[in-house]
């Protein structure tokens, strides 16, 4: 995934009512820019790191500005903007990266399904197979050498992980792939010291047949790329 445009540099100040950050440039002037991140982003936003943002020539923007990544004092990158998350998942499955999603006709994005009111961030579906559900999840908290999801409590992930339980008990195949937008982070975990009971979620899903991927990139001003599996570790 390339950036439409180049990205420019600034210096984080805050980051303030989750969707806005004020940052500054080299002349010291200082501005606001948008934020697309409802995280925690814990050890993603720490005040004086690098800043990499786009600029949006929509003129009813009120922020035309949008944090992109953040580059950390360890040299890290990190990806910032969850929207990417699902189109980086695509190119994952469609590049072949996770042999295991192979051999599907189609991939479809965002469609309903669940008793919930859900939404499956990519549908796989060929006529020769069941269908494949996979809930797509940024990861960017590095903790003691090891990359973690949640970064806060996420009702929101229990609820996707019983609507994937759900779609095995009708048949099909149910996946969590975990995309992780964080350079320094080469496996993954469920976040025990933060969401308990996410994480137990996480094995009891396991155990009743829930797939669980995690897909490293690397990232840079220029864009994200999507390079190779990583290890998940599910027990304590």
């Amino acid at each position: 995934m390339k950036f439409t445009s180049p990205l420019k540099s600034a210096t984080l100040i805050r980051r303030y009512k989750r969707f806005l950050a004020d940052v500054e440039l080299e002349d010291g002037s200082v501005f606001t820019l948008h934020c697309a991140n409802t995280g925690a982003m814990t050890g993603c936003a720490t005040p004086g790191d690098t800043v990499w943002y786009s600029t949006s020539d929509n003129p009813k923007r009120k922020y035309p500005c949008s944090w992109e990544l953040t580059q950390t004092a360890a040299g890290h990158f990190i990806g910032i903007n969850t929207a990417n998350a699902n189109t980086l998942a695509q190119e994952a499955v469609e590049r072949g990266i996770l042999a295991e999603l192979d051999g599907y006709g189609s991939l479809r994005r965002e469609v309903r399904y669940g008793v919930e009111n859900s939404r499956i961030d990519l549908l796989l579906e060929d006529k020769r197979k069941p269908a494949c559900y996979i809930e797509v999840k940024s990861c960017t908290l590095l903790h003691q050498g090891l990359g973690y999801f949640p970064d806060a409590v996420t009702a929101r992930g229990q609820k996707h992980l019983r609507e994937l339980m759900a779609m095995l008990d009708q048949g099909h195949r149910a996946a969590l792939l975990f995309l992780v937008q964080h350079t320094g982070i080469d496996q993954v975990s469920p976040a025990d010291h933060i969401d308990s009971a996410y994480a137990a979620l996480c094995r009891e899903a396991a155990g009743r047949g829930v797939e669980f991927y995690a897909v490293g990139t690397e990232i840079s001003p220029d864009g994200i790329t999507v390079m190779r599996p990583l290890p998940v570790h599910l027990t304590l």
